[in-house]
């Protein structure tokens, strides 16, 4: 490894499974100490000590501030710096019609994913701005920049994250702090398994499926996939990206699909009133 984090230390919300799990893996490969939150508390100890002594998991309701705080202050307490913070943790949350959703699952959605995030960025931005540096990484999704790709409190809560994002990056680049987020589509997690199977152990049927529906022929995007970006953005590398929303979509938000496009057809040349070729 090139070691792009070398001695950097990083926060990873919902790092028990899935993206966060998969981003703490090639942070801390990449010479990073994580500081692994998550309320799955058997999951995440067992990730943290298959890390290494470069890890330590504390269990953490991203609803809660004082929890947050607390994974901050552990993360200063190794080198009292913190360099990343990555507001990973979420749900899919409340999933029906838009005349059925029950308003406490709506806001129960918003509470996980838009608060968790905010509380994420407020405190690891009071230690950021004292140090003047440091990467904020928020979890959006192509649900957050289009209609119809997910249920309707995610997609409220997604596109207020690349909101937020923007905002908070606009306050705290004087400060030498930077703050990005990154919009996959579906990737093969067991919460994706869970989404679109109704089981979050049936990976290899979800890679298949995903592999299925994507642009770029054969290929599932992965956990890893969005951990790589999510390395570029808390590395060195990305110091001159700000207030970017980072697309891990296989292009299909800008207009990518697994078929061929009608308008991509070998055609003759399209002139008025159903005329065509260049002349008469």
């Amino acid at each position: 490894m090139s070691r792009r984090l070398k001695d950097k230390v990083a926060v990873i919300t919902g790092a028990s499974s899935g993206i966060g799990e998969a981003t703490a893996q090639i942070f801390i490969d990449e010479g990073a100490y994580v500081v692994l939150g998550d309320i799955q508390r058997d999951l995440g100890n067992e990730v943290a000590a298959r890390l290494g002594d470069r890890a330590k998991f504390l269990f953490c309701d991203v609803t809660r501030e004082e929890q947050v705080e607390e994974l901050i202050s552990e993360a200063t307490s190794v080198t009292g710096t913190l360099d990343v913070m990555m507001n990973n943790a979420g749900i899919v949350g409340a999933r029906a019609p838009i005349d059925q959703i029950l308003l406490d699952e709506f806001q129960k959605t918003l509470e996980i994913l838009v608060t968790g995030s905010f509380l994420g960025i407020k405190h690891a931005a009071a230690k950021m701005k004292e140090q003047e540096s440091g990467s904020i990484i928020n979890m959006a999704s192509t649900a957050g920049l289009s209609g119809g790709f997910g249920p309707h409190a995610y997609a409220t809560a997604k596109h207020a994250i690349v909101g937020l994002t923007r905002n908070a990056a606009a306050e705290l680049c004087r400060y030498g702090v930077r703050v990005n987020c990154i919009a996959p589509s579906g990737v093969a997690t067991p919460l994706a398994a869970q989404a679109h199977l109704g089981d979050f152990t049936a990976m290899d049927k979800l890679r298949e499926t995903l592999a299925g529906n994507s642009p770029l022929k054969g290929r599932a995007g992965t956990a890893e996939d969005v951990a790589n970006a999510a390395l570029f953005l808390a590395s060195d590398e990305s110091g001159y990206t700000n207030g970017h929303c980072l697309t891990v979509d296989a292009g299909f938000t800008s207009g990518s699909k697994a078929t061929d496009p009608q308008h991509m057809a070998s055609v003759p040349f399209m002139r008025e009133a159903g005329k065509e070729g260049l002349e008469d």
